[in-house]
């Protein structure tokens, strides 16, 4: 049933018809449905039964949204949409590293046999007059 769904959403990915809102969520809205139905066969099941189209599904998101929504919001109007009653759940981490642990090249430890050297001063004190 996951493969009628994911060849269903992707037959009508390929003839969606919507307008710039629509469009403009389209893309972030298919591959999360595409997610789920891979988690969930019993919501994979509702999408592949279910006679409404994706262009039907991202209408429904768009509506009473004005000039924006979050992408959890759309997710979960989407969901809604195709499985009512259904919720998703949303996990985020704050990871300090980020891609600076890409950006920057790993700290070489430098040993060697010999200890440093130490500089030494030498001074009189008949130098300060």
């Amino acid at each position: 049933m996951i493969d009628k769904a994911i060849k269903k959403l992707a037959a009508e990915k390929e003839n969606f018809k919507g307008g710039q809102k629509e469009k403009a969520m389209m893309p972030a809205v298919y591959n999360t449905l595409l997610s789920f139905c891979k988690q969930e066969s019993e919501f994979a099941q509702a999408v592949a039964q279910n006679e409404k189209t994706l262009t039907d599904c991202l209408a429904a998101v768009a509506k009473d949204t004005g000039s924006a929504i979050s992408d959890i919001d759309a997710y979960k109007k989407a969901v809604n949409f195709y499985f009512p009653g259904a919720d998703i759940k949303c996990t985020m981490t704050i990871d300090l590293i980020g891609t600076a642990a890409s950006d920057t090249p790993p700290i070489e430890m430098i040993t060697s046999a010999e200890p440093p050297k130490k500089s030494v001063l030498n001074m009189s004190l008949d130098d300060l007059f």
